[in-house]
């Protein structure tokens, strides 16, 4: 029986099976198939999967897929996952590494033996301070497009509109995430994809987050283009100075630095903590078969 290798991945919490085609050749995944072996009680469990490959010109290829078997589109966490284990891999021969996701390229660099630095591209689509309808009252938020879309609303402003008791959430960790992000996700202002949803609290100017992400569809422990979507509507609305320290629910901290000149945001960062937390094999029979296409 033919066994398949893999990598299993956390960048700061947010988490990731990783295959490499130097091993797995002739690996063919479709959307049934991802969406098994992210299961968390069935399958390895995961929110997404990354593919490294070898790619003319560059170090390697890394392909996202989201837990729910769709092609994702940039993921920050998963990225910096991938300069890891292209590095340990041998693809990287110094600290710095160039390489092409969604046909864009990218860049990052080797920190040390825990953290990983990322570049993203220019943030695009801002939209600040407007009401968004969730569960029948209007909260003030705001967007950008930091490879993913990304809505970014304070804990503040929902506890003035939405009339739960406070006790309910008072503290960010005891807000529901799931409930308030799902329907904003499927909201029909961010037809037909959808977006990703992300409540914060600053303290002590630092910015602590949870996200509801889009693909995976439930919160996850960390989001790496969320955490940088916040950063950069908290710099606008908040005056907060890069760089600005993120606080994911993992508790693993991210940093986002950036420049800003002549209005727009240039050398965006997001650095923070990824590694393997294990490898291992399966028999391909488990998860694959000719039906699944």
């Amino acid at each position: 029986m033919k066994k398949i290798s893999f990598a299993k991945m956390s960048g700061a919490g947010n988490d990731f099976i990783l295959f490499d085609r130097r091993f797995n050749p002739d690996m063919e995944l479709h959307p049934a198939v991802i969406k098994k072996l992210c299961n968390r009680r069935t399958g390895i469990g995961a929110d997404g999967i990354l593919i490294i490959s070898d790619f003319p010109g560059y170090d390697f290829m890394m392909e996202y897929f989201n837990s729910d078997g769709s092609t994702g589109s940039l993921c920050g966490n998963g990225a910096r996952c991938a300069i890891r284990y292209a590095h340990l891999s041998g693809r990287i021969n110094n600290a710095t590494t160039n390489f092409i996701s969604n046909n864009v390229q990218y860049a990052g660099e080797i920190l040390d033996a825990d953290n990983v630095k990322f570049y993203l591209s220019e943030p695009k689509n801002f939209k600040y301070n407007f009401k968004i309808k969730t569960f029948n009252q209007l909260v003030s938020s705001s967007f950008v497009d930091t490879g993913s879309p990304h809505v970014v609303i304070k804990l503040g402003d929902v506890l003035q509109n939405v009339q739960i008791p406070n006790s309910f959430y008072q503290d960010l960790d005891d807000f529901p995430v799931v409930q308030y992000g799902r329907e904003i996700r499927n909201s029909k202002d961010f037809a037909p994809s959808g977006t990703n949803v992300n409540f914060i609290k600053i303290v002590d100017n630092k910015i602590f987050i949870r996200t509801y992400e889009r693909g995976v569809e439930d919160e996850t422990l960390a989001c790496g283009t969320g955490s940088t979507a916040a950063a950069i509507i908290s710099y606008v609305n908040d005056k907060l100075k890069p760089p600005i320290t993120v606080v994911t629910k993992s508790g693993n901290e991210l940093i986002i630095d950036f420049k800003v000149e002549d209005q727009h945001i240039r050398n965006l960062s997001l650095t923070g903590p990824a590694e393997i937390t294990f490898t291992g094999e399966f028999y391909s029979s488990l998860y694959f078969n000719n039906s699944e296409k």
